[in-house]
């Protein structure tokens, strides 16, 4: 916490007090120190609950670091190849469930997870990444509120650049709730007769949570998120 008491302002603190299940923290990407800051900050104020990270499976395998990324119990993903071939050489299969099933088992066992839904480390100072569908699929499947929140810094208000370290702004969000949204995206389990519609009306609706977090995070980081509201160009006859 020490780097973020000399280099972290946070607002919306009375907004994490909304939240009486476990959620889903997601966040906006800019540079890699962030990534360590923010969620000790959150943890911090959330009197010490875990956030179990959604987090590329190499990381874990990093001395010290992965020591450190294992304390928060995280939900790894196995799609990437690391560029170093030892840790390549020891990487461990992939689990039988999906990232989608294992984030929803954790939310549903009691445990918040965060997520950064651009998927990347995104140094564009004016612009969001596109946001991946997953975080969208999560929240419906699991039905656990989303708590946006904003990363923005000092710089790039005036300078109109993303540091590599420097004075940051979090901004929390109030909780989204897809109660509706929820109940429908359950409802639609797949069939043998409708197997092909039912996955492509939950993929829609995932598409348009995901939409709706991320004009959330626009908002609190003070980017703007220019990607057009999904449609669904699938037909059926």
């Amino acid at each position: 916490m020490l780097p973020n008491f000399l280099l972290t302002k946070a607002y919306g603190l009375e907004n994490l007090s909304e939240v009486e299940s476990a959620s889903i923290y997601v966040f906006n990407h800019n540079n890699s120190l962030e990534a360590l800051m923010v969620p000790a900050l959150l943890m911090y104020h959330l009197g010490g609950s875990t956030i179990s990270f959604v987090i590329d499976w190499m990381y874990g395998k990093v001395p010290i670091l992965g020591s450190l990324m294992n304390m928060i119990d995280p939900v790894y993903v196995y799609r990437k190849r690391s560029t170093l071939s030892w840790i390549e050489a020891i990487r461990p299969p992939a689990p039988s469930l999906n990232t989608i099933e294992r984030c929803a088992q954790k939310l549903l066992a009691g445990r918040s997870i965060g997520i950064f839904p651009e998927g990347t480390r995104n140094r564009n100072p004016a612009i969001l990444v596109k946001g991946k569908s997953g975080v969208g699929h999560i929240a419906l499947q699991s039905g656990a509120p989303v708590v946006p929140v904003g990363i923005d810094f000092n710089s790039r208000i005036t300078k109109g650049k993303i540091p590599v370290i420097g004075k940051t702004i979090v901004r929390i969000g109030r909780p989204i709730i897809f109660r509706q949204q929820s109940a429908a995206y359950r409802s639609l389990m797949p069939s043998v007769s409708g197997c092909n519609r039912q996955l492509a009306e939950r993929n829609q609706m995932a598409a348009e949570a995901t939409h709706e977090i991320m004009l959330c995070l626009a908002g609190l980081s003070g980017k703007q998120y220019c990607e057009p509201f999904p449609r669904n160009r699938l037909s059926f006859s």
